[in-house]
């Protein structure tokens, strides 16, 4: 027997769970906006909770620090805004350059960043192992920014759910959408099971499903599927305080409170379709022998668990967030490319200036879709 899709109708409709999306519910909640979140799966159980938990802006790229410096003050008024800090810690972050070639690009990048408010500390061979004894040899020099630090990531995209729920968002989670019309002034979403939601906005924040949400409304944006791999030790004494990653490619590793040390780097595997992913054991010995050179003390630690997520990429390495150049009334914000946890909750309050008032005084230059848009030279 064919049942008849329920039917709702709202203001701004958004789409994916994760932390953009609840924190985009949130700020249109507190500005007593209809909105309906529609969620494949649990809200905060892809990218937004299973990442490495860093919130730091030294090393991001210059167009991202303003939304970066937003971000960060959003951070520190988390247990305001929703009702639980996420065990956001301001443990500074620790930037380690292996050579001198990335010791020049650390002290080009705390130069270029202080005109957006962001303060490193450049330390010399010399300083870096005096201040951070626990590390292992052979790092030319390394940078501080005592202002960044980490969050658990399984606490935050929920608190925000939560808090967008208790301010009148509807949340409804479950809801694959599969089918997308432009029917002016807005949009109708289908979503299985039976549902059809009308709304006159629609924002795009389905991470890794991000391209293919756009894909529904003709609208093609450069972003794949990544897995990144992950591990976390068994307890040992704390000594690790600072959040810490490498200026070039390697990995990222912090120790949290009870001991364990969570670490990252390299990709596991992906099947976009079922929703899976998978860690990859030779990326998981790889990263260990690398935290090993660089904590030697690790060697010693037993490994107890390894995961993935499923993020989306794009072919800039720099999320796509913004209007839609071709098309009123659609936003996207997805595509960050394993480094928007930290960006997350700015991104929702931005998102709802960008709906509501039709502009926000937070830049979003070289982040919008349209640089993507055919002639343009990303696009090219």
């Amino acid at each position: 027997m064919n049942v008849a899709p329920s039917r709702l109708r709202t203001e701004v409709a958004i789409v994916g769970g994760g932390l953009v999306g609840c924190s985009t519910a949130l700020h249109l909640a507190r500005r007593r906006v209809p909105c309906v979140l529609l969620e494949a799966g649990r809200c905060g159980a892809q990218a937004s909770g299973v990442n490495y938990g860093g919130v730091r802006r030294q090393g991001r790229a210059l167009a991202e620090l303003p939304l970066a410096g937003r971000a960060r003050r959003i951070w520190g008024r988390l247990e305001r805004l929703v009702g639980g800090d996420g065990e956001f810690r301001a443990t500074g972050h620790l930037r380690l350059a292996r050579d001198e070639a990335e010791a020049a690009a650390l002290e080009g990048w705390i130069r270029e960043a202080a005109r957006y408010g962001v303060h490193g500390e450049l330390l010399s061979r010399e300083a870096l192992h005096a201040r951070f004894p626990w590390l292992g040899e052979g790092f030319a020099a390394g940078s501080f920014c005592a202002d960044d630090g980490q969050a658990n990531p399984r606490l935050v995209s929920p608190l925000f759910a939560r808090a967008a729920r208790s301010e009148g968002a509807t949340i409804l989670e479950g809801r694959t959408v599969v089918a997308i019309e432009r029917a002016p002034p807005g949009f109708v979403l289908r979503a299985e099971p039976e549902l059809e939601l009308e709304a006159r906005v629609l924002v795009n924040a389905a991470g890794a499903w991000g391209a293919g949400i756009a894909r529904l409304l003709g609208e093609e944006l450069p972003s794949e599927p990544i897995a990144p791999n992950m591990l976390v030790s068994e307890p040992l004494p704390f000594r690790i305080e600072p959040n810490l990653g490498m200026a070039g490619p390697g990995i990222y590793l912090r120790q949290v409170p009870d001991g364990s040390v969570i670490f990252g780097g390299g990709r596991g595997t992906v099947d976009l379709e079922r929703r899976r992913c998978r860690p990859s054991f030779a990326t998981s010995l790889a990263t260990i022998e690398e935290a090993c050179r660089v904590v030697p003390e690790l060697a010693r630690a037993s490994i107890i668990r390894t995961w993935a997520g499923i993020e989306g990429r794009t072919s800039d390495d720099l999320p796509i967030i913004g209007p839609s150049p071709r098309m009123a009334g659609l936003f996207h914000a997805f595509g960050f490319s394993g480094h928007g946890f930290m960006l997350a909750p700015a991104v929702g309050a931005v998102l709802a200036e960008l709906v509501l008032d039709g502009h926000s005084a937070t830049s979003l230059a070289g982040l919008e879709p349209a640089r993507f848009a055919p002639g343009s030279a990303a696009a090219a």
